[in-house]
């Protein structure tokens, strides 16, 4: 027979109860994404009618600018910008020469749409510019304006024993810029490229198709004439780049007769 001891039980420690489950950081990260990405799928249009707001729009922004440079050419107003070309050269307030907008079509999805839409124009400062430099600088100078668009042409000044002291470089002061809208029809954008607008650079801005309104391309006409706008803050910015992309030709405009 088994004896029962008279000592009393020491009571099982009490069991904690389950800390609730805390949501990891990729957890938190992956519901935040999927809510973010329902919202974008439900402002998104159907694909169709996206292509066909977005086409219209492009449209729409070639008719307007085509009518407005018809204008500024007949006026030739004064630009507020000052184009700087690094410690090179300056060109203060050039005056508006002329330009032209043009298109390109694609098919897409059983449609023909717009492939992009691109305006070009071109500015010109008062009067050449002379620039004299020594022959060890020269290299560099040449390098900055093959990258600006700007025309110059290049001769030595020797000494009476033929030694190269000087080099000339002879600048036309003709700026070409362009203004390129480049629809991205998946994600429902419109990339705004912008050349030699206000400085020897390119900027690019993401439009989306409802933004790019008639008050948006006001806004970008008066920035092109140095005029106070707001169209720098009407979208994100996407690229900045300097001038050493391949640099729009100086015979995208003719000279005028």
């Amino acid at each position: 027979m088994l004896l029962q001891s008279n000592m009393a039980k020491s009571p099982e420690p009490s069991k904690t109860m389950a800390e609730p489950h805390q949501a990891s950081l990729l957890d938190k990260l992956r519901e935040k994404s999927e809510e973010l990405r329902a919202q974008d799928q439900a402002a998104r249009k159907p694909v169709e009618e996206a292509l066909k707001d977005i086409d219209r729009t492009l449209w729409r922004a070639f008719r307007w600018l085509d009518e407005a440079l018809g204008h500024l050419e007949v006026i030739r107003p004064k630009i507020g910008h000052v184009f700087r070309l690094h410690n090179v050269l300056t060109i203060e307030k050039p005056r508006f020469d002329r330009g032209f907008v043009t298109f390109r079509r694609r098919p897409l999805a059983g449609m023909e749409v717009l492939e992009h839409v691109e305006m070009f124009y071109r500015v010109e400062g008062a009067e050449p510019i002379v620039l004299r430099v020594s022959p060890a600088s020269a290299a560099g100078i040449e390098e900055r304006l093959r990258g600006s668009t700007l025309v110059y042409q290049y001769q030595t000044e020797q000494d009476e024993k033929r030694v190269v002291r000087y080099g000339l470089f002879h600048v036309q002061t003709a700026i070409s810029a362009s203004v390129r809208f480049q629809p991205d029809y998946h994600r429902q954008l419109i990339e705004v490229t912008l050349r030699n607008v206000d400085r020897f650079e390119s900027v690019s801005l993401l439009f989306p198709p409802d933004k790019m309104n008639e008050a948006a391309l006001e806004d970008l006409v008066k920035f092109m004439m140095g005029e106070p706008n707001g169209f720098l803050r009407r979208a994100p910015l996407a690229l900045i780049r300097g001038r050493r992309d391949d640099p729009m030709p100086a015979s995208a405009l003719p000279p005028r007769t």
